[in-house]
């Protein structure tokens, strides 16, 4: 990994290939990998984009600091992070879950120098207990299945959207590649006395109340099944963004369902397809 010291703080991030910047902000308690592994199949055969994935403070390599009190001080440390890597250039963001809180914030402080937004199943409420979810749902129910598992398993996965062979070893496959080792890695004394708190956990400003409508492209893609961020509450915010595509999956949770991988490859495509037109004309 690569290491950026912004005032004190030594920010680490990974950076692959050349062209126009694009950034990647991770979930909250995760880090850099989960975004590599979700992106970086798009970019196997698309040359043009210099992919920037950093750990946010307190997460993965990325110390906490004690100038990074609340989500702020995150959107701060972003800011920072795009000036010395990519000082005065055009770039876009993409962010997941709460890393789309100060994607969104970079979009409103820096709406000129963002040439495009993508949020996937994104936070837009700050406070659990005002979000609007769907109750957590099992689709395919297989007792045989969940049976053959160890009781190890069927307590880690017992929630599982499809209780399906194939479904649960790509979940446990990706779990045991980018979750579980993020969160081994991730400062929870910093990240909890974040979390716990919305007013330290949301923006000090109303980052959904921009002060006019962003017009690069964007692609909004949200779970129909996310128990944890839901989709009503995304859909609040669609106007906001005239170029947006406003994507809701069936059959998909706080996460990308592993079947899914070539629709969300194509619609990923489909954006940077879109970005790139506007940037050529």
């Amino acid at each position: 990994m690569k290491i950026c010291t912004l005032d004190g703080i030594d920010v680490a991030y990974e950076e692959f290939g050349h062209g126009r910047p694009i950034l990647f902000l991770h979930g909250w308690s995760l880090d850099h990998t989960s975004e590599v592994a979700n992106f970086e199949p798009v970019f196997e055969d698309r040359p043009g984009w210099r992919r920037l994935y950093l750990d946010l403070p307190g997460h993965g390599r990325t110390p906490g600091a004690e100038r990074v009190r609340d989500m702020d001080g995150i959107l701060q440390v972003v800011l920072e992070f795009a000036d010395a890597l990519f000082p005065g250039q055009r770039f876009a963001i993409a962010g997941t879950s709460a890393g789309a809180l100060p994607a969104r914030g970079v979009v409103y402080r820096r709406p000129e120098q963002v040439c495009g937004m993508l949020i996937r199943v994104p936070l837009i409420v700050a406070d659990d207990t005002r979000r609007t979810l769907p109750e957590p749902t099992v689709l395919v129910e297989d007792a045989a299945f969940m049976a053959s598992l160890s009781n190890e398993e069927r307590e880690m996965y017992g929630g599982i959207l499809v209780q399906e062979a194939d479904f649960f070893r790509a979940v446990k496959r990706y779990m045991e590649r980018c979750i579980w080792p993020a969160q081994t890695r991730y400062d929870e004394v910093f990240c909890t006395a974040i979390r716990q708190d919305p007013k330290r956990y949301g923006l000090s400003f109303d980052v959904d109340d921009l002060p006019q409508p962003f017009e690069g492209p964007s692609l909004i893609l949200a779970g129909r099944q996310d128990s944890i961020a839901g989709y009503r509450d995304a859909w609040s915010i669609v106007e906001n963004y005239p170029r947006a595509s406003f994507v809701v999956l069936d059959r998909s949770g706080h996460g990308t369902t592993p079947q899914q991988l070539e629709l969300f490859k194509a619609l990923v495509h489909d954006w940077l397809d879109r970005v790139e037109e506007v940037e050529r004309a």
